[in-house]
């Protein structure tokens, strides 16, 4: 098995003393090189953490994440995290997070600028690949739902990561467009062989990922 994101014994925990929440407990978890995984579970079982954690956002208590090789731990620099992260890894957020005063376009194209590149033709290409290269010249503000979290995709993938970790993507979302923006997820994991995290609520989700693993109580419980 070719693994390119690996969690080993994970644990975290917010708070101190009575108060402390342990989120984590233990966690272990293997993704395989183009694959697209779904992780469930209810509200509080630590998905976001967990996301956080593999994505380098955050660190564990304990515990260490290997990524396309390279292994962190708490005691891992922050240079080396950012770096990482700016290189390998690309993000789908719930809420979008696109910059307001940006036309969707730029909020792509600003992918590329914060890293030191510009591919004028690339983003163009993953905007029509998105269905909104006729709408990306708006702001956030004056697209559709939908559109935003198509714009927020290729924005994920404008410097072409390793892997992209998806937050509750379509939770934003109604049914249809929820569904549209799995199945397009799907199609771009197929064609590109792009390995994706995607965290969720939906059952959905499901029929689209590769594997679905369920986690309760700060650990993944069943496959």
């Amino acid at each position: 098995m070719n693994t390119i994101l690996q969690a080993t014994d994970i644990h975290k925990s917010f708070g101190r003393g009575e108060a402390r929440n342990h989120v984590l407990r233990g966690l272990n978890l293997q993704v395989r090189r183009g694959e697209f995984l779904a992780v469930m579970g209810p509200s509080g079982c630590g998905k976001s953490t967990l996301l956080h954690i593999l994505g380098l956002m955050d660190q564990p208590d304990r515990g260490e994440v290997m990524l396309d090789g390279e292994t962190f731990s708490r005691a891992a620099a922050r240079p080396q995290r950012l770096r990482f992260l700016r290189e390998k890894i690309g993000f789908v957020f719930q809420r979008f997070n696109l910059i307001g005063v940006l036309s969707g376009r730029d909020n792509v194209r600003m992918s590329l600028h914060v890293r030191g590149r510009r591919d004028d033709e690339h983003v163009e290409a993953l905007l029509d690949q998105m269905g909104v290269s006729a709408v990306a010249h708006r702001k956030p503000g004056e697209l559709s739902i939908g559109e935003q979290q198509r714009i927020a995709v290729a924005r994920a993938l404008a410097h072409r990561p390793g892997i992209v970790l998806a937050d509750e993507p379509t939770g934003n979302l109604d049914t249809d467009n929820g569904l549209a923006l799995l199945d397009l997820l799907r199609r771009i994991n197929r064609r590109d062989a792009q390995t994706i995290v995607m965290i969720t609520h939906s059952a959905e989700a499901s029929d689209r990922a590769d594997r679905v693993l369920r986690m309760r109580d700060g650990i993944i419980k069943a496959e």
